[in-house]
């Protein structure tokens, strides 16, 4: 009886150690995240269209506490290239994507 357990137990082991030794070498491409959603204009919840006009200047707070009041957004998100975000959406959060020189790219709810 005891050669049998130990026995099923050795095997066990050996196929969780295969299994975790082909799964390290999976060559297997991934795929990007998909884009946020946009909003249409019949859904600017968060006032993006309203501040289209402040693409491609520089950022700064005092330029970002005029986009969030002219908005009307709940809040405001800064978005910084190489920075981590959440994939949650919130349709009266207005999003400013900014690129290395802290210059804004796009508005957009979400």
């Amino acid at each position: 009886m005891i050669m049998p357990l130990k026995f099923l137990s050795t095997i066990g082991g050996a196929l969780l150690l295969v299994g975790c030794t082909a799964m390290a070498q999976s060559n297997a491409s991934r795929e990007p995240a998909p884009p946020p959603p946009r909003v249409t204009e019949g859904e600017d919840a968060c006032g993006a269209r309203h501040v289209q006009d402040r693409v491609g200047r520089h950022y700064d707070e005092s330029l970002s506490n005029a986009i969030h009041s002219e908005s009307g957004a709940r809040q405001v998100r800064v978005m910084r290239p190489g920075h981590a975000y959440t994939m949650d959406y919130l349709h009266d959060r207005l999003n400013i994507r900014l690129d290395e020189r802290e210059r804004i790219t796009d508005l957009f709810c979400g």
